[in-house]
This record gives structure tokens, C-alpha cells and sequence, in this order.
């Protein structure tokens, strides 16, 4: 066994005993799974198979981080719904004859204002609430295809009076042959632990944990990527027990029809999956079109009988003088979208 098998084994075995739901509320610090790129908020939210100068790109997949990122910087903002905003800024060093490549950044969220009121719901002021994951990654170029990659990042989080501290662990692996135009990715994300808590009661809740693979493919004769992530695979259900496909029973009671469908079992298959594309156009690659498509998104945030984009995504990348300009916009609900905003540049170049 090679010491590069080994560490697959590690990764994997990690997900093993790591315990996450996909449904919502049931962990802290949901923020860090959004999308912290435009570019891959167009392309369905996930994109982990990609690797070249684009230094967002390592929020999700440290092993991403290369020589190409030396001293790469970024900004990236999202306007999100209810008055909601996130974003990242990050920077990269690659140390250089050695094979390790760093970033440091922070990933925030601010939830916007509410009200504050006492017992009885009389109006007492507002109240800001946010969270921001402050840290840093390092990838380690292991031979001229596989890269390894980690991300440590300390969490805060305040809600009016309620303060939580934690910490946040990815672990990465990536094989990137250039000659096949091939890419392979595997990623654990939110390995860590609550440190501090709101309650009183110290009871500390799980992080969203996300084991991911996925493969990407640049065609031989046009310039057309397309990339397969799978998300949640260390959960085989991920589809949502809707009420309203429940019966009536004795007395008026409901029960849950027990029996699976064949296409409940397709449906949960591609719920685990993302789609996506990118289009590049110019002899340097100066103008990107990209798309993407979430099925579990879709599955969620469709509502029966009406027709949506739910679960689409789509945005753009052009290259100005020595910036990089990104947009990405998602569908999400027939309540609107998501859109995306992002810049960085190489400071070696100016």
C-alpha cells in the first residue's frame, strides 16, 4: 500500500464515523456549506474538480491550491435573500521550489437586522446577527497528478446575546491529469466541534458534515468542461418525507405510505448529484459561460403543480486587463434568486 492509498483510506475513514443531516436546523453553522464563489454558485454550488488560478475555488477544495495561485487574491459577494449577504476574501502564497501552496481568508455571513422585543412583543430596539469562519488552508502537490489539501478554520457566531466558538476540519485529495483532460476529486468538509455554545445548558450540536466526489472532463476538440459532484454520500437518503404525499387514516389520523418506488430510488440517486458546465471561449480562456443544475435543490424548493428554474444556476467569467470578473446567479425558489459577485487578480502580474 502506498502512502498516497493510505491517506484515500484516512480520508474515507473519517467520513465513516462522521454523523450529518441534510435536513435543516439539525446542526450549527449551516453557513459554511453556501457557495463563497460565483463561479461556483453558477455552476450548481459545488465544484470541486477544477484546478487552475482561481483561488475561490480552494473554499471548497483545498487540494485545489497550486503554484498558479502565487499570490492570488479575491473578493467575493453574494446577495442573498431577506436582506441576507455572505462573502469571502482570500489570499494565496506557494513557496517556491517546494510543493506546498497556503491561502488565508475569511468566509462571513451577515443575517441582517431584527427586532428586539420583551415578553410581551413590545418593539425594544434591533439587533444584528452574523457569523464569519476565520482561517486558512495548505496543499501539498504529493507528485505531478495528486495533490492533498487541508482547511482549519476557527468559527464565531453571535445572535443578539448568544455567543458559539467552534472549529471547522476539510480534508481533500485530488488527481488532475492534464494529458486526458481528467480531474478527480474527494473531499470531507466540516470535520470539528462546537467549542462554546448558545444555550446554557452546554449542549453542543454537530457541523454540517458533507462527504464529496465528483470528476471532470475537458472535451478534446471544443473548449466545453463538464464536471459530476456528488454531495452527501455518506447518507443514502437524502429526499424529504413531504406531507402532502401522505394518506389519510382511521379517524382522521395520517400515516406515511411505507412502499418505495423504483423512481423514488432514481430520484434519490440524483438528488446526491450536481451538473455542471463551463464554456471557454479565447485562445487564453478570456471569456467562461458556465451552467449548472442541483437536483436535491430542486427536489426542496420546487413547489407541486407549478413550474420553476429551482435547482438552475448559470453565470459568467471574463477576464479584464489583469482581473478576473465573476457572476453567478441561482435559482432557489419561484420567490426569487440568488445572486453572485466576485473579483480577484495576481499582484506578481502588475
Amino acid at each position: 500500500m502506498t502512502k498516497y492509498t493510505a491517506f484515500l483510506l484516512l480520508l474515507i475513514s473519517f467520513g465513516t464515523i462522521a454523523e450529518a443531516q441534510v435536513t435543516g436546523g439539525r446542526n450549527t453553522y449551516d453557513f459554511l456549506n453556501l457557495s463563497y464563489s460565483a463561479r461556483v454558485t453558477a455552476m450548481g454550488g459545488s465544484l470541486i474538480t477544477v484546478k487552475d488560478n482561481d483561488l475561490s475555488l480552494a473554499v471548497q477544495n483545498p487540494a485545489a491550491l497550486n503554484s498558479e495561485m502565487h499570490h492570488s487574491a479575491t473578493v467575493q459577494q453574494s446577495v442573498y435573500f431577506a436582506g441576507i449577504t455572505h462573502g469571502y476574501a482570500g489570499y494565496a502564497y506557494h513557496f517556491g521550489k517546494l510543493p506546498l501552496t497556503v491561502h488565508g481568508g475569511i468566509q462571513h455571513i451577515s443575517h441582517g437586522k431584527f427586532d428586539r422585543t420583551n415578553d410581551y412583543g413590545d418593539l425594544n430596539g434591533e439587533f444584528n446577527a452574523s457569523e464569519a469562519a476565520i482561517g486558512g488552508g495548505v496543499s501539498y502537490q504529493a507528485t505531478e497528478k495528486l495533490s492533498f489539501g487541508t482547511n482549519q478554520k476557527i468559527i464565531t457566531s453571535t445572535f443578539e446575546g448568544y455567543n458559539s466558538l467552534g472549529w471547522s476540519s476539510d480534508w481533500a485529495g485530488m488527481y488532475a491529469d492534464t494529458s486526458k483532460r481528467l480531474v478527480l476529486g474527494l473531499v470531507l468538509k466540516n470535520l470539528g466541534k462546537q467549542f462554546t455554545t448558545y444555550a446554557k445548558d452546554g449542549k453542543r450540536h454537530k457541523l454540517p458534515f458533507d462527504a464529496q466526489f465528483g470528476v471532470s472532463h475537458k472535451l478534446k476538440y471544443l473548449p466545453l468542461r463538464f464536471s459530476v459532484i456528488g454531495h452527501h454520500l455518506h447518507k443514502w437518503n437524502v429526499r424529504y418525507d413531504d406531507i402532502a404525499l401522505e394518506e389519510d387514516g382511521i379517524l382522521g389520523t395520517a400515516t406515511i405510505v411505507d412502499k418505495v418506488t423504483a423512481g423514488e430510488v432514481v430520484d434519490n440517486v440524483f438528488r446526491h448529484l450536481t451538473f455542471n458546465l463551463e464554456l471557454l471561449i479565447g485562445k487564453k480562456e478570456v471569456f467562461r459561460i458556465r451552467l449548472g443544475y442541483d437536483r436535491l435543490r430542486q427536489g426542496e424548493m420546487a413547489i407541486s403543480g407549478l413550474r420553476s428554474l429551482a435547482g438552475f444556476s448559470a453565470g459568467f467569467g471574463i477576464k479584464v486587463y489583469k482581473f478576473n470578473i465573476d457572476y453567478g446567479f441561482a435559482s432557489y425558489h419561484l420567490g426569487g434568486m440568488v445572486h453572485h459577485f466576485g473579483i480577484s487578480t495576481r499582484f506578481t502580474e502588475f
